[in-house]
């Protein structure tokens, strides 16, 4: 590639008509030239050859990926991580921004996926530390997809729960439990004050607690649960399947009675989560799975932050992410930006339900709700309902409790005073 050919990978947003673009924000390390690996790292993520041998043509204008901002943050003494390569050189840290013609790949996830972070980008010559960063839509392309049917909003409606968190809980144990015993203490953590009890995300169909029996049973715990406390409650059950199932493991599952459905989405695909969210009439929602393998590292891989975008595209309702705390290795800025990933503006596409969890239980809930601005997102203990030592029902108790502290400003230690399933939980984490 000479100085002219580098030239076709470089433009200016004024020069482009951007409602045709993507755009890509990456951490890159360049090793020699800069540009020369910069114009490298378009050609591969698009055209690569522009034109055929003997011909007069050009098809980089139309199909060609192209920088449109770049700032080079310094040089390395070497890259941030030992990936073999052959260019020799001094190293440099950039960051780019690329205009992506999705002419090239159109409305569809897994070929959007293929192109921004396939092999094309993370095998350029001159470019062997790679993190996709974040990724713009113009509203042509947002236009293409349905994303949520019901959002937070709909889920508040499902629920009858306003002006306040959506309250889960992740049935423990998660593995092991016959269908009887899972929707016994499911049934008494409804009565306790959870909106919605699930599966976790290991428990799916098996042997020993068939999604069939296990979604017959909580359907009918659902409904008497909803009887006694006169409010509406949620059994979300997790379909994660090979994907030529998933239709027929939903459809199981809701005429059984659950009113929700998980999916790990990352492990099953996008394109299967977008084909469940066609599909469906209840909310989805999506589980991380996998996302830690490409996202941890700060400076390789994708930021997950891209996936949680994806995600609401692909049509979940609500997103089950890493949360705050040093249990999920996490750093609390990505924590927060995938909660507004889930909140903020997005075209036509509806809000998604964040909920950040790990290890919760009703001594954090005030941490998170202060962290996450609003009430806008779902809290979800497991142990901390669970494994409370008044059982379940005790469990899902001390939550509610916890919120009419936050709601009253009072200090979780006062309002415990006489309130015992929350004095249970403020006791034992001072033991």
């Amino acid at each position: 590639m000479n100085t002219e050919d580098i030239k076709g990978f470089f433009a200016s947003p004024e020069q482009l008509d951007m409602a045709d673009y993507l755009t890509l924000e990456y951490y890159l390390e360049c090793v020699g030239d800069i540009e020369m690996a910069l114009a490298h790292f378009c050609s591969e993520q698009s055209t690569a050859q522009w034109r055929r041998v003997g011909f007069d043509e050009d098809f980089r204008p139309l199909y060609g990926a192209k920088v449109i901002g770049l700032t080079v943050e310094g040089e390395l003494p070497g890259l941030s991580y030992p990936v073999k390569h052959a260019e020799a050189g001094p190293v440099h840290a950039c960051r780019v921004t690329i205009a992506h013609p999705y002419r090239n790949f159109g409305p569809k996830l897994p070929n959007l996926i293929t192109a921004v972070c396939g092999e094309g980008t993370f095998f350029t010559p001159g470019v062997p530390v790679v993190k996709l960063l974040d990724i713009g839509f113009p509203e042509p392309y947002l236009n293409a997809f349905e994303g949520p049917r019901f959002g937070i909003e709909g889920i508040r409606d499902l629920l009858q729960a306003y002006d306040r968190p959506i309250f889960f809980g992740v049935v423990k144990p998660n593995i092991g439990l016959k269908p009887s015993c899972f929707a016994d203490i499911a049934y008494e953590s409804w009565l306790g004050g959870l909106d919605i009890a699930k599966d976790d995300e290991m428990l799916a169909d098996v042997e020993w607690s068939t999604l069939e029996e296990r979604s017959r049973e909580l359907g009918v715990a659902r409904l008497q649960a909803e009887k006694e406390t006169g409010v509406p409650k949620i059994y979300l059950a997790n379909v994660t399947d090979e994907v030529d199932r998933l239709i027929q493991q939903h459809d199981m599952a809701v005429r059984n009675g659950a009113n929700a459905l998980l999916i790990n989405a990352l492990p099953v695909g996008l394109s299967g989560v977008r084909m469940l969210a066609k599909h469906t009439k209840v909310p989805l929602i999506g589980h991380f799975p996998f996302i830690a393998s490409f996202s941890r590292m700060e400076k390789y891989g994708v930021h997950s932050r891209v996936m949680t975008k994806l995600q609401r595209l692909a049509g979940l309702d609500s997103v089950i992410m890493p949360g705050f705390g040093n249990r999920m290795m996490t750093p609390e800025e990505e924590v927060i930006l995938n909660i507004r990933e889930c909140l903020q503006d997005f075209g036509h596409i509806r809000r998604s339900l964040p909920v950040p969890g790990g290890s919760d239980s009703a001594l954090t809930l005030d941490t998170v709700y202060r962290k996450v601005g609003s009430v806008d997102f779902g809290f979800v203990p497991g142990r901390g309902v669970f494994g409370h030592p008044g059982g379940p029902k005790a469990g899902a108790r001390s939550i509610r409790q916890a919120w009419e502290a936050i709601e009253q400003g009072v200090s979780i230690e006062s309002y415990a005073e006489g309130h015992p399933e929350l004095k249970q939980m403020v006791e034992g984490a001072c033991r």
